[in-house]
């Protein structure tokens, strides 16, 4: 009986191990919204770190949050790092790219509540007289994030930040452009 149940558990952990390695090896998640500005004033409020207090959806999260601003002013070189609660974690954000009203792009690493290091971009799309932002995050699942994939993806956790960022973003640039 007992040789019974371990086979049974074997049998379920070699089952969950085969079930998680197979799950996606990246992840991407993306969000998009017309914002009623021209592509430079939306562009200038995500090229410079300083200007994510305004709109950021974790800035508010925790008050306390520490914040550090290196490197360039802005753009290519900025660097953004945060100590937070355990709803902000810890972490450094360096804008690797930045081509004027077109696209911003951002090494974000990731140093609790755990580690990771991704690739954050914004696109910025002219539409008459609007933009059209596109806001997405790329990066690779190891064995650990793919477990946890199985009951929460990162679109889930991620996705309802981006909108939120999203809508303020556009509620900052909008007013701003005026």
């Amino acid at each position: 009986m007992i040789k019974k149940i371990f086979f049974v558990l074997v049998a379920f952990v070699i089952l969950f191990i085969v079930i998680v390695a197979l799950q996606p090896a990246e992840f991407r998640v993306t969000r998009s919204a017309v914002i009623a500005a021209p592509a430079p004033a939306v562009f200038v409020q995500v090229n410079d770190f300083h200007q994510w207090e305004g709109w950021s959806p974790w800035a508010k999260i925790d008050p306390n949050m520490k914040t550090i601003y290196e490197g360039a002013p802005a753009g290519t070189g900025a660097v953004y790092s945060w100590a937070g609660n355990t709803d902000v974690g810890e972490g450094r954000m360096t804008l690797t790219e930045s081509r004027p009203s077109e696209l911003v792009r951002i090494k974000l690493e990731f140093k609790k509540p755990f580690e990771a290091t991704n690739t954050t971009e914004f696109s910025f799309k002219p539409e008459a007289d609007k933009t059209l932002v596109t806001w997405s995050m790329a990066g690779e699942n190891n064995f650990m994030a793919k477990a946890f994939g199985l009951v929460m993806n990162m679109d889930k956790m991620v996705g309802g930040d981006f909108e939120k960022g999203l809508a303020q973003l556009k509620s900052v640039a909008e007013t701003s452009s005026k």
